[in-house]
């Protein structure tokens, strides 16, 4: 009993007896923050209301993709009545002639070849900014952050017309070439910021050891700003795996629509439509979007804080 007393005498003298190392004074004393039981339960309860808000629409996704078209419109409850695995069979065999594989390769297609060219080029562009001085480099990234208030629909007309003399309408190309352009003003100010924090005496001494700005770029660069590469190609896969009007815009024959247009096809105005396979097929859609970012979620922090390293 002594000794165990003398102990917590001693612990609490060291406490009282810490010395702040920048001022060179006595600390104060941490106190522990203790929660009581029913501030916790008051947390725990809020948080979870908050998370089935958040949560219900994709709940009510999932239920809905077992109910009858019968049901919709007649019921709003969560759980089907008479369920059936009917709208699955249906989206399986696709829509048109065309099976529902077929558009989901399609967007597997843009989606990926999208965050190739996004993550290079940005990559590239940002480095540029941010490492080599040039003439000019305060202009060019200005102009550069000034094409982010740019509106979509203003270039709309122009590319169009640009694709359409190049003969590329109805390819997937008028969707791909410009990731690889560095049109994505927001990756390349993301990775710019980045970039910024690093110190340059890890350039300077690739240089003095022979190193040119490839090596640097791909041994060195590259390796540090994996938490933001990440975060940039998570946004690129959701934005092109979700894109409607640009496909809708350069694309033309049914056997190269992605998910999101074929969607469309199961809602024609002109005769009944088809919600139950409409739902199952926007819930067939979600999922690749949701186990993507599930994946790569514990990178996404990091990378949006863009804290880097500090010289």
């Amino acid at each position: 009993m002594s000794t165990t007393s003398s102990f917590g005498e001693n612990a609490l003298l060291v406490t009282e007896n810490q010395v702040d190392p920048d001022t060179k004074t006595p600390a104060a004393p941490r106190r522990k923050v203790k929660r009581s039981t029913w501030q916790t339960v008051i947390w725990f309860i809020a948080l979870t209301a908050i998370t089935l808000v958040v949560l219900y629409p994709l709940v009510w996704l999932f239920f809905s993709t077992f109910k009858p078209n019968s049901e919709f419109g007649n019921s709003i409850a969560i759980f089907p009545e008479n369920p059936t695995f009917d709208n699955y069979i249906k989206v399986s065999e696709g829509i048109a002639g065309i099976p529902m594989w077929r558009f989901f390769a399609n967007s597997l297609i843009i989606a990926v070849g999208s965050v190739i060219g996004t993550v290079l080029s940005s990559a590239l562009a940002a480095y540029a900014f941010a490492r080599i001085q040039f003439k000019g480099l305060g202009i060019l990234f200005a102009a550069m952050i000034g094409t982010l208030l740019l509106p979509f629909h203003v270039v709309i007309i122009p590319q169009y017309i640009l694709f359409n003399n190049l003969g590329l309408v109805d390819t997937f190309w008028p969707l791909l070439l410009p990731k690889f352009l560095a049109t994505e003003a927001f990756f390349v100010f993301l990775l710019v910021q980045f970039m910024r924090q690093m110190p340059r005496d890890m350039d300077e001494a690739a240089r003095i050891d022979g190193a040119g700005h490839v090596r640097i770029f791909w041994s060195i660069i590259l390796p540090l700003i994996k938490p933001a590469l990440i975060t940039c190609a998570i946004f690129a896969f959701i934005w092109a795996w979700n894109d409607f009007l640009g496909p809708l815009l350069y694309l033309t024959s049914p056997e190269n629509y992605p998910l999101p247009i074929a969607l469309r096809l199961y809602n024609d105005q002109t005769s009944s439509s088809d919600y139950g396979a409409t739902v199952t097929a926007s819930f067939v859609a979600l999922l690749p979007v949701l186990l993507f970012f599930l994946v790569f979620q514990r990178f996404l922090v990091d990378g949006v804080a863009t804290q880097g390293l500090k010289g």
